[in-house]
């Protein structure tokens, strides 16, 4: 196959060709004239499985005859000796643990798993790389900080216990090292090629030496850059400021086989797809400095506008928006007949690409699969073991009860109709943490929900405790739960927990745990739930759809095993791909190089390689997002350099390209916001928009009573007094009780009446004795103490104001929190009210006050809305409190207990009050008119604020600007 030759056999393919066609392609050629079975002696060694299952198929298409044997550099590990990464991972948790007990300020117990996987990792790299454990010993860290010192001294002490980890990369390290040195007593006589790999990892590098050096050895580089000069392949010689670039790692292979780049010869007659624009990139990501090379070289790039007319530059104002941009990108290339491929590291963009396409119901081929802990299984097991270690919240029983798993062993209906019950019965009590006697109230109120609600109270006793025990009693209390929950009330079995690919793959991961469970030992459960997502987001599971062939997703590495017509680059910004180095808790960057380790910025060159091999694809759309929910983003550094490069040869016509890829970008995107935006061009019937509503019940069912702190509502916004009193709805109260304004008024009324009650107006205060009091009240009151800080804080700056305040008065408070009623006769109503304080002064008149924790009306606001105390002082004077009688009002005033002591006097003098009545009488019988409807948001304060009741009046479908349509609701009177 190969001539003899006296250099090792190095070929190269460059950026942007069908890897597995052109390999193809290559060993026929050099097959021709062989005789048939020749090529079944062929030995091809390649790095993934789908370049494997790629080059079988490139070769099949070719014609019929033999085929070579095609190997995965795995599979030269032959693992006859078992090994158990999980049962050494755990051991070596154990050690972490007990670490963590005696340095605590290392690191929560719960990371002990985390930290001993990352151990694992280095321990196992060092094998990989063939870095031997001595190396710990002359590691000098005396200028690190000391936690480095208690790194290396923790590492050397599991070293001296574990020995070398026998993990993946040290058992095919020791495989191929015995492979080579069988072939150097015994060379082989057939041909073997190693075929798309970079040699970025020990063993695989390892292999690449041997094979170039066989008699019929060669390696056949993926993404091979020709256009670099010699000066910048012999500038690769410093890992600390090379190794981001992508042709590092090819420049460290030829170094270790003694050639240069000018001899990697090309593996066949293909040409890159567009051979001038792989320059351009080539020169965009030269190793920096580059900004001198870039006005050298950047003139005999050309014209620049040919080689950029197959790229389009998608800079999307919002992830939402590139998403749906590159969804129609695929979704067109559907409709073309082309095939198109989305290349990214970001999970989430692919994700929300996916269900952007789901509205064609064009389903894509997705590499990736998903994490198991994402799946319906992996999610049903995380939320399950939510139970334990802690009382269960209704939020988290609710939520885990929902989910499709639960009682799928058995009817869901039945299931659902109580759980809906339930949830309702947990908002209206406000049962925060579910108990057995609360889901016995429950089920006393209908005999057919007993049975139902002993299964879930089955489900809170098989949850309890949080002492330590060994992981395997967890794991089986844990499947005894989930098991029980799966299988439902009357019902047998695990239901649909362990079945599928991902119910397979999570039994699996738990058979897997319980066999190893005793190298574990005791752990709470808060380290048993760390374990656990930690386990299940390391694997992967791919379930079966029916998708599209033609339309893919692929993660970066799949750039060198596939081609389509058309790929999308998708998240190109910094810290997504490139990916940020992820931190390594045990060796730092300096004590990794000491050591002989990888850097963390070989990750970055071997993605910078990825991205130069697909964007030599034949049409090629680079996408970003110039905002993520946070800030603003900054591109990739790779397309910052190609964009600045291509700008910056203006000469070149570098302007003139740029703005092409931008404008065949901004496309996408205009129809990407044509698609979200308002549809205002359909016909007519279709967009017609919903009237901003003011529907009209008829008389019966309107309200004939209102607290007096609704009266305003009623002026500013009366569709909520319709929805409220008319269609009586209320907001439903949440699962997960929170501090809210409405608590927070509770606590901030409380106070100052107990306080009074102890000192009366006209008495020395004592601010020490008003706090101790809010202490007590919270306390009862508030369950959060973050929120009780808080509140306590705002307490002690208005409370010298209040107890000042109370010490000069000269009155005595005779009514609090008491409702009473004044019925009006024209139009026939009853006004309700409910003053915080009514005081009777030395006069014999009335004083009524109002607590505040927000800001205080202003008198504009008093004037036209805020008319709450008026309306008090109108009952007051009618003799509408019995405890006081009819009496005139002297005063009345909002008192402030918000951010400071505050005061706001109310205009009560005769003069306002009479006209204060007749604007109310006007005003119930303005809405006591069947003709008038309750306007949603007539006027409201603010009008960006979402109230209660908006999402029923449809609020989004008109402005408040609009004019109100009213609507007859209801069956008329009569």
């Amino acid at each position: 196959m190969f001539e003899a030759t006296t250099t090792p056999r190095v070929f190269g393919l460059p950026c942007g060709v069908d890897f597995p066609a052109a390999l193809a392609r290559g060993i026929r050629a050099r097959m021709q004239g062989e005789p048939p079975e020749a090529m079944a002696r062929v030995e091809v060694i390649v790095n993934t499985a789908r370049v494997q299952v790629r080059l079988r198929e490139a070769l099949v298409r070719q014609g019929a005859g033999f085929l070579p044997q095609i190997r995965l550099i795995s599979d030269l590990d032959p693992a006859t000796t078992p090994t158990h990464p999980l049962r050494t991972r755990l051991a070596l948790a154990q050690a972490v643990r007990a670490l963590l007990k005696r340095e605590p300020d290392l690191g929560p117990a719960s990371s002990a798993f985390s930290l001993a996987d990352g151990l694992y990792g280095l321990l196992d790299e060092m094998q990989g790389e063939g870095v031997d454990l001595d190396v710990l010993e002359a590691l000098d860290v005396s200028n690190h900080s000391e936690h480095w010192t208690r790194s290396l001294r923790f590492i050397r002490v599991i070293a001296d216990h574990f020995g070398p980890v026998s993990g993946g990369q040290g058992r095919l390290r020791a495989a191929i090292a015995q492979l080579t040195a069988d072939w150097q007593v015994a060379p082989p006589d057939h041909p073997i090629i190693v075929a798309g790999s970079t040699g970025s990892r020990g063993p695989s590098a390892l292999l690449m030496q041997a094979v170039a050096h066989l008699p019929q050895g060669a390696l056949v580089l993926p993404g091979f850059d020709a256009d670099l000069p010699r000066a910048v392949w012999q500038s690769f010689d410093n890992p600390l400021h090379s190794e981001d670039h992508p042709q590092f790692r090819f420049a460290r292979l030829m170094e270790t086989l003694g050639i240069a780049a000018s001899e990697v010869r090309g593996w066949t007659e293909v040409d890159a797809p567009d051979a001038q624009r792989n320059r351009i990139v080539s020169l965009a990501l030269r190793p920096a400095p580059v900004t001198d090379q870039w006005l050298r070289d950047g003139p005999e790039l050309g014209d620049l506008r040919p080689p950029t007319e197959a790229l389009t530059l998608i800079e999307a104002g919002s992830p939402r928006q590139e998403g749906l941009a590159i969804a129609l990108v695929l979704r067109q290339a559907a409709v073309d007949g082309k095939s198109a491929a989305l290349i990214t590291p970001d999970r989430t963009l692919a994700r929300r690409v996916t269900a952007a396409l789901d509205r064609w119901q064009v389903i894509p081929d997705d590499s990736a699969g998903r994490p198991l802990g994402l799946s319906a299984p992996g999610r049903f097991m995380r939320l399950s073991a939510g139970m334990f270690g802690r009382a269960v919240t209704a939020e988290a029983l609710i939520t885990l009860l929902k989910h499709p798993i639960s009682h799928s062993a058995v009817e869901r209906g039945p299931h659902l109709r109580h759980l809906r019950e339930l949830e309702i019965h947990l908002r209206r009590r406000a049962h925060a943490f579910p108990t057995a006697q609360s889901l016995d109230d429950f089920a006393a109120r209908k005999p057919e929900r007993e049975a139902w609600a002993e299964w879930v109270k089955t489900s809170l006793t098989l949850a309890n405790g949080d002492e330590e025990r060994d992981l395997g009693d967890w794991i089986t209390a844990h499947q005894a739960l989930a098991q029980h929950l799966a299988a439902g009330a009357g019902g047998a079995g695990s239901g649909e927990l362990w079945l599928k690919p991902a119910g397979e793959a999570a039994l699996s991961v738990f058979t897997e745990l319980a066999t190893e469970s005793a190298y574990g030992g005791e752990m709470r459960f808060s380290e048993y739930s760390a374990l656990l997502d930690t386990v299940l987001a390391g694997k992967e599971v791919r379930e079966s759809v029916e998708s599209r062939p033609d339309i893919m997703i692929w993660g970066t590495l799949e750039a060198r095993a596939q081609s389509a017509d058309i790929v999308v680059l998708g998240g190109l910004v910094d810290g997504t791909w490139p990916a940020a180095p992820s931190p390594d808790p045990w060796f730092n960057r300096q004590m990794r190089l000491d050591a002989g380790l990888l850097l963390p910025e070989r990750q970055i060159g071997l993605s910078a390689h990825d991205f130069q091999i697909a964007i030599g694809a034949p049409e090629v759309v680079l996408s970003r997002a110039k905002r993520d929910a946070e800030a603003e983003t900054v591109p990739s550094r790779w397309l910052n350099r190609l964009t600045n490069l291509i700008l910056g040869l203006s000469a070149q016509h570098g302007e003139a390209a740029l703005a092409g890829m931008v404008a065949r970008g901004n496309h996408w995107l205009e129809l990407a916001d044509r698609y979200d935006a308002d549809q205002s061009g359909v016909p007519l019937h279709c967009a017609t928009r919903n009237p901003r509503p003011a529907p009209a019940p008829p008389l019966s069912a309107r309200p004939r009573e209102l607290p007096v702190t609704r009266i305003e509502t009623l002026s500013r916004d009366p569709y909520a007094i319709y929805a409220e009193h008319v269609l009586r709805l209320k907001p439903m109260d949440p699962l997960a009780p929170e501090p809210d304004a409405r608590l927070r008024g509770t606590v901030l009324h409380r106070v100052p009446e107990e306080y009074v009650r102890r000192f009366p107006p006209g008495t020395k205060g004592d601010v020490e004795a008003f706090m101790a009091i809010a202490e007590t009240v919270l306390a009862e009151e508030c369950p959060w103490q973050a929120t009780r800080l808080h509140w306590l804080a705002r307490l002690r700056r208005t409370a010298q104001g209040f107890v000042t305040w109370n010490e000069e008065l000269d009155a005595e408070p005779r009514v609090t929190e008491k409702k009473a009623r004044l019925h009006i006769p024209l139009p026939a109503f009853d006004l309700i009210g409910k003053p915080d304080r009514i005081d009777i002064g030395a006069d014999g008149r009335a004083r009524v006050y109002d607590y505040k924790t927000g800001a205080l009306p202003s008198k504009a606001q008093q004037s036209r809305f805020s008319k709450q105390l008026i309306l008090l002082a109108l009952m007051i004077e009618d003799g509408a409190f019995e405890d006081i009688g009819p009496v005139p009002v002297g005063e009345a005033r909002y008192i402030g207990l918000g951010k400071e002591f505050a005061e706001s006097e109310a205009d009560v003098t005769p003069e306002n009050q009479s006209a204060t009545r007749e604007d109310l009488i006007k005003l119930l019988a303005h809405y006591l008119d069947p003709e008038q409807g309750f306007t949603v948001m007539r006027a409201v304060e603010n009008e960006a604020r979402i109230g209660d009741f908006h999402a029923l009046a449809r609020r989004g479908e008109w402005q408040p600007t609009d004019p109100s349509e009213t609507i007859k609701v209801g069956d008329p009177d009569g």
